[in-house]
Protein backbone atom coordinates (compact mmCIF):
# COMPACT_ATOMS: atom_id res chain seq x y z
CA UNK A 1 0.00 0.00 0.00
CA UNK A 2 0.95 3.94 -0.33
CA UNK A 3 0.74 6.86 2.01
CA UNK A 4 -2.21 7.84 0.45
CA UNK A 5 -4.43 4.96 1.34
CA UNK A 6 -3.73 2.78 4.40
CA UNK A 7 -5.16 -0.78 4.79
CA UNK A 8 -4.85 -2.03 8.87
CA UNK A 9 -6.31 -5.93 8.73
CA UNK A 10 -8.29 -6.75 12.38
CA UNK A 11 -9.70 -9.63 13.16
CA UNK A 12 -11.28 -10.67 9.73
CA UNK A 13 -12.23 -6.50 9.13
CA UNK A 14 -10.02 -4.76 6.88
CA UNK A 15 -10.59 -0.97 7.56
CA UNK A 16 -9.11 0.93 4.07
CA UNK A 17 -8.53 4.47 4.88
CA UNK A 18 -7.70 7.57 2.64
CA UNK A 19 -4.91 9.08 4.04
CA UNK A 20 -4.69 12.41 2.85
CA UNK A 21 -6.05 14.47 5.75
CA UNK A 22 -4.19 17.83 4.91
CA UNK A 23 -6.07 17.59 1.53
CA UNK A 24 -9.75 16.34 3.09
CA UNK A 25 -8.92 13.47 1.56
CA UNK A 26 -8.84 14.35 -1.93
CA UNK A 27 -8.33 12.01 -4.59
CA UNK A 28 -5.47 12.27 -7.06
CA UNK A 29 -3.32 9.47 -8.89
CA UNK A 30 -1.69 8.42 -5.43
CA UNK A 31 -5.01 7.61 -3.96
CA UNK A 32 -6.51 6.04 -7.20
CA UNK A 33 -2.97 3.70 -7.25
CA UNK A 34 -3.72 2.57 -3.44
CA UNK A 35 -7.49 2.15 -3.57
CA UNK A 36 -7.45 -0.55 -6.45
CA UNK A 37 -4.64 -2.13 -4.78
CA UNK A 38 -7.16 -2.34 -1.59
CA UNK A 39 -9.67 -3.99 -3.49
CA UNK A 40 -7.45 -6.49 -4.52
CA UNK A 41 -6.05 -7.27 -1.28
CA UNK A 42 -9.61 -7.58 0.10
CA UNK A 43 -10.54 -9.29 -2.79
CA UNK A 44 -7.95 -11.98 -2.19
CA UNK A 45 -7.38 -12.30 1.76
CA UNK A 46 -7.99 -15.27 3.44
CA UNK A 47 -8.90 -13.99 6.57
CA UNK A 48 -10.63 -10.66 5.73
CA UNK A 49 -14.22 -11.06 5.49
CA UNK A 50 -15.31 -7.08 5.27
CA UNK A 51 -14.52 -4.20 4.58
CA UNK A 52 -14.49 -0.66 5.95
CA UNK A 53 -13.49 2.74 3.94
CA UNK A 54 -12.90 5.39 5.82
CA UNK A 55 -11.42 8.67 5.44
CA UNK A 56 -8.18 9.90 7.89
CA UNK A 57 -9.72 12.88 10.41
CA UNK A 58 -13.09 14.20 10.88
CA UNK A 59 -13.19 17.27 8.37
CA UNK A 60 -13.76 14.74 5.13
CA UNK A 61 -14.62 11.74 3.70
CA UNK A 62 -12.98 13.05 0.90
CA UNK A 63 -13.22 16.15 -1.08
CA UNK A 64 -13.37 13.93 -4.47
CA UNK A 65 -10.99 14.92 -7.17
CA UNK A 66 -7.87 16.54 -6.36
CA UNK A 67 -8.11 20.03 -7.82
CA UNK A 68 -4.19 20.08 -7.83
CA UNK A 69 -3.93 17.53 -9.86
CA UNK A 70 -4.54 18.09 -13.64
CA UNK A 71 -4.92 14.23 -14.89
CA UNK A 72 -8.44 13.48 -15.21
CA UNK A 73 -9.92 10.20 -12.07
CA UNK A 74 -10.57 7.26 -13.69
CA UNK A 75 -12.89 6.03 -11.32
CA UNK A 76 -13.23 2.53 -13.51
CA UNK A 77 -9.78 1.40 -11.86
CA UNK A 78 -10.62 2.25 -8.48
CA UNK A 79 -14.36 2.30 -7.61
CA UNK A 80 -15.29 -1.26 -5.45
CA UNK A 81 -17.24 -3.38 -6.95
CA UNK A 82 -16.34 -1.73 -10.41
CA UNK A 83 -12.51 -2.16 -10.84
CA UNK A 84 -12.53 -4.65 -8.87
CA UNK A 85 -15.59 -7.39 -8.15
CA UNK A 86 -16.02 -7.19 -4.38
CA UNK A 87 -17.72 -10.32 -2.93
CA UNK A 88 -17.40 -9.15 0.48
CA UNK A 89 -19.67 -6.92 2.13
CA UNK A 90 -17.67 -3.16 2.27
CA UNK A 91 -19.24 -0.67 4.58
CA UNK A 92 -18.41 3.56 4.52
CA UNK A 93 -17.55 5.18 7.24
CA UNK A 94 -18.56 8.97 6.31
CA UNK A 95 -17.40 11.89 8.20
CA UNK A 96 -17.87 15.73 7.24
CA UNK A 97 -17.74 16.63 4.09
CA UNK A 98 -18.14 13.79 1.40
CA UNK A 99 -18.02 15.38 -2.38
CA UNK A 100 -18.45 15.11 -5.83
CA UNK A 101 -17.04 11.80 -7.41
CA UNK A 102 -16.09 10.43 -3.66
CA UNK A 103 -19.88 9.96 -3.57
CA UNK A 104 -19.74 7.77 -5.87
CA UNK A 105 -17.37 5.50 -3.26
CA UNK A 106 -20.28 5.13 -0.82
CA UNK A 107 -22.86 4.66 -3.37
CA UNK A 108 -21.04 1.58 -4.31
CA UNK A 109 -20.53 0.00 -0.72
CA UNK A 110 -23.02 -2.16 0.83
CA UNK A 111 -23.77 -0.32 3.77
CA UNK A 112 -22.89 3.45 5.14
CA UNK A 113 -22.63 5.21 8.64
CA UNK A 114 -22.25 8.61 8.48
CA UNK A 115 -21.91 11.12 11.35
CA UNK A 116 -24.46 13.89 12.13
CA UNK A 117 -22.52 16.29 10.57
CA UNK A 118 -21.97 14.56 7.11
CA UNK A 119 -22.90 16.02 4.40
CA UNK A 120 -23.06 15.04 0.31
CA UNK A 121 -22.58 17.06 -2.47
CA UNK A 122 -21.59 16.18 -6.05
CA UNK A 123 -20.49 20.12 -8.06
CA UNK A 124 -19.71 19.03 -11.18
CA UNK A 125 -21.94 20.33 -13.25
CA UNK A 126 -21.06 23.95 -11.84
CA UNK A 127 -17.55 23.57 -12.41
CA UNK A 128 -17.97 21.88 -15.63
CA UNK A 129 -16.40 17.89 -15.49
CA UNK A 130 -17.53 14.77 -14.72
CA UNK A 131 -16.52 11.52 -15.39
CA UNK A 132 -20.60 10.00 -15.62
CA UNK A 133 -19.97 7.19 -12.65
CA UNK A 134 -22.26 9.02 -10.57
CA UNK A 135 -25.51 8.22 -13.08
CA UNK A 136 -25.70 5.06 -10.99
CA UNK A 137 -27.05 7.06 -8.34
CA UNK A 138 -30.32 6.69 -9.66
CA UNK A 139 -30.47 3.31 -9.19
CA UNK A 140 -29.85 3.61 -5.50
CA UNK A 141 -31.66 6.70 -4.72
CA UNK A 142 -35.15 7.99 -5.67
CA UNK A 143 -34.64 9.50 -9.14
CA UNK A 144 -35.65 12.60 -8.39
CA UNK A 145 -33.28 12.96 -5.36
CA UNK A 146 -30.11 11.48 -7.42
CA UNK A 147 -31.40 14.66 -10.34
CA UNK A 148 -31.18 16.55 -7.79
CA UNK A 149 -28.04 15.76 -6.49
CA UNK A 150 -26.06 15.52 -10.09
CA UNK A 151 -27.55 18.72 -11.42
CA UNK A 152 -28.56 21.18 -9.13
CA UNK A 153 -25.16 20.47 -6.84
CA UNK A 154 -27.26 20.97 -3.74
CA UNK A 155 -25.87 19.82 -0.33
CA UNK A 156 -27.58 16.93 1.20
CA UNK A 157 -27.37 16.39 4.86
CA UNK A 158 -26.71 13.52 6.81
CA UNK A 159 -30.42 13.53 8.05
CA UNK A 160 -31.90 13.56 4.52
CA UNK A 161 -29.42 11.38 3.49
CA UNK A 162 -31.08 8.69 5.53
CA UNK A 163 -34.30 9.95 5.32
CA UNK A 164 -33.67 8.82 0.91
CA UNK A 165 -32.19 5.34 1.87
CA UNK A 166 -27.99 6.75 0.77
CA UNK A 167 -26.98 5.60 4.30
CA UNK A 168 -27.87 2.93 7.08
CA UNK A 169 -27.02 4.79 9.86
CA UNK A 170 -26.06 8.40 11.71
CA UNK A 171 -24.56 9.10 14.91
CA UNK A 172 -22.60 11.45 16.76
CA UNK A 173 -19.52 12.96 15.36
CA UNK A 174 -16.48 10.78 16.14
CA UNK A 175 -18.59 7.71 16.76
CA UNK A 176 -18.73 6.54 12.69
CA UNK A 177 -15.86 4.11 13.09
CA UNK A 178 -17.38 2.24 15.88
CA UNK A 179 -20.57 1.83 14.37
CA UNK A 180 -19.20 0.62 11.20
CA UNK A 181 -16.75 -1.68 13.15
CA UNK A 182 -19.64 -3.19 15.09
CA UNK A 183 -21.80 -3.81 12.14
CA UNK A 184 -18.50 -5.32 10.31
CA UNK A 185 -18.46 -7.88 13.23
CA UNK A 186 -21.96 -8.78 12.78
CA UNK A 187 -21.14 -9.01 9.03
CA UNK A 188 -17.87 -11.11 9.95
CA UNK A 189 -19.57 -13.76 12.24
CA UNK A 190 -22.51 -14.43 9.43
CA UNK A 191 -22.11 -17.25 6.71
CA UNK A 192 -19.66 -16.24 3.80
CA UNK A 193 -21.28 -18.15 1.06
CA UNK A 194 -24.67 -16.45 1.67
CA UNK A 195 -23.71 -13.54 1.82
CA UNK A 196 -21.32 -13.75 -1.34
CA UNK A 197 -24.57 -15.39 -3.10
CA UNK A 198 -27.00 -12.83 -2.19
CA UNK A 199 -24.42 -9.60 -3.00
CA UNK A 200 -23.67 -11.25 -6.50
CA UNK A 201 -27.77 -11.72 -6.88
CA UNK A 202 -28.49 -7.88 -6.01
CA UNK A 203 -25.53 -6.80 -7.85
CA UNK A 204 -27.33 -8.95 -10.85
CA UNK A 205 -30.42 -6.87 -9.81
CA UNK A 206 -29.83 -3.37 -9.56
CA UNK A 207 -29.49 -1.18 -12.75
CA UNK A 208 -26.32 -0.06 -14.17
CA UNK A 209 -25.61 2.93 -15.40
CA UNK A 210 -23.63 3.25 -19.03
CA UNK A 211 -20.34 4.08 -17.62
CA UNK A 212 -20.68 1.86 -14.76
CA UNK A 213 -21.63 -1.15 -17.37
CA UNK A 214 -18.21 0.26 -19.43
CA UNK A 215 -16.44 -0.07 -16.14
CA UNK A 216 -17.32 -3.71 -16.31
CA UNK A 217 -16.07 -4.46 -19.11
CA UNK A 218 -12.94 -2.54 -18.99
CA UNK A 219 -12.13 -5.04 -15.79
CA UNK A 220 -12.50 -8.42 -17.99
CA UNK A 221 -10.46 -6.99 -20.83
CA UNK A 222 -7.60 -6.38 -17.69
CA UNK A 223 -8.19 -9.97 -16.88
CA UNK A 224 -6.95 -10.85 -20.65
CA UNK A 225 -4.42 -8.66 -20.75
CA UNK A 226 -2.85 -8.89 -17.83
CA UNK A 227 -3.27 -12.84 -18.30
CA UNK A 228 -0.27 -15.64 -19.22
CA UNK A 229 -2.05 -16.30 -22.08
CA UNK A 230 -1.80 -13.30 -23.39
CA UNK A 231 1.91 -13.11 -23.11
CA UNK A 232 2.36 -16.25 -23.93
CA UNK A 233 0.43 -15.58 -27.38
CA UNK A 234 2.71 -12.53 -27.91
CA UNK A 235 5.56 -15.10 -27.06
CA UNK A 236 4.69 -17.72 -29.39
CA UNK A 237 3.33 -15.42 -32.36
CA UNK A 238 7.04 -13.22 -32.30
CA UNK A 239 8.79 -17.26 -32.11
CA UNK A 240 6.88 -18.74 -34.58
CA UNK A 241 5.19 -21.89 -32.75
CA UNK A 242 1.83 -22.96 -31.69
CA UNK A 243 1.10 -21.16 -28.34
CA UNK A 244 0.33 -23.04 -25.37
CA UNK A 245 -2.78 -21.94 -23.28
CA UNK A 246 -2.95 -22.39 -19.37
CA UNK A 247 -6.20 -20.65 -18.84
CA UNK A 248 -3.94 -18.45 -16.22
Amino acid sequence: MTNAVTYESRDGIAIITINREDRMNAIGPEVEAGLAHAWQRLRDSAEDRVGILTGAGSKAFSAGKDMASTAPPDYRSFTPNVGVLLEKPLIAAVSGWCIGGSIVLTLMCDLCVVTEDAKFTYPEAKLGFAGGMIASAAARIPHKVAMELMLLGETITAQRAYDIGMVNRVVPPGEHMNEAMKLARRLAANAPLVMTMLKRLAAQTTPMSPVEIAGHAWRENQRVFESADFSEGLASFSEKRPPVFSGR
